[in-house]
């Protein structure tokens, strides 16, 4: 059975994207062959990731971001909860 993370993902909780759920499993992000700890939003299916621009910001407090094209792997780095059980048999 594959546990896979969702396409699109987002830690902005004004995102449509944001799923706390998901985000608590803890998502690892590989971009471009190199690991990356620095994501805000990814989606598998375009290429591409945000990250953000330094410590600047909008107008509105919201962190600038700069989006950058290119192969996206996605994981879940903890399993879920009820699969930790079924696992251990």
């Amino acid at each position: 059975m594959t546990d896979t993370p969702p396409d699109r993902l987002s830690s902005n909780p004004r995102s449509p994207f944001f799923d706390e759920a998901k985000l608590s499993r803890g998502i690892g992000i590989r971009f471009k062959g190199k690991e990356r700890t620095d994501v805000e939003e990814y989606c598998r299916s375009e290429g591409w990731i945000r990250v953000a621009l330094g410590k600047k910001v909008d107008r509105n407090g919201q962190p600038l971001t700069l989006k950058l094209s290119g192969e996206v792997e996605a994981w879940f780095e903890r399993p879920a909860e009820g699969e930790e059980e079924i696992a251990a048999d």
